[in-house]
């Protein structure tokens, strides 16, 4: 019961533990991410990032919040990714960037992320589909990736972590 104790004390921040009312054995749950495990998350460096993503046809899930069903092309998804960046681009500084970031993420990213700002929080290597944790990994903290293809769509990634 120590032990547990300690585990539970030493979680990463979103991190909560849980009881699986189908299993009844506690389980660990990322409150921003909705992941869920069995093994304890490691306090491990992390990652963190920020991302807009236009989903297309193609996607492994073409619909969002904003969208039941996505019929855009990838060239399509790839210019409106293109445009997003172009308009952060403008922005004079850091501050800036990162607060329009957030808005037209709010407003336009086909992700769940989005009510928040497209902020995933903070995640560990091997959660993310591998083009976007490579893309994560080549930025250092503030910087804004070129637009990324995935299974999920085509993004533009912030780092934050």
């Amino acid at each position: 019961m120590c032990i547990s104790k300690h585990l539970h004390s030493a979680l990463p921040p979103n991190w909560q533990v849980r009881v699986s009312q189908k299993y009844d054995r506690e389980y660990y749950f990322n409150t921003v991410t909705r992941e869920s495990r069995w093994d304890p998350p490691t306090l491990s460096p992390q990652l963190g990032a920020k991302h807009i993503l236009a989903k297309h046809r193609g996607s492994r899930r073409p619909s969002s919040w904003r969208e039941e069903n996505i019929t855009r092309s990838e060239s399509e998804a790839h210019d409106i990714i293109t445009g997003y960046l172009n308009d952060i681009e403008q922005c004079d500084n850091a501050e800036d960037k990162d607060k329009m970031f957030g808005d037209i993420a709010e407003k336009f990213s086909d992700c769940s992320s989005a009510k928040r700002g497209g902020d995933l929080g903070r995640f560990e290597r091997g959660a993310m589909q591998k083009p976007f944790e490579d893309a994560v990994l080549a930025l250092k903290p503030g910087e804004i990736s070129k637009p990324i293809k995935t299974d999920s769509g085509v993004h533009i990634i912030l780092r934050t972590h």
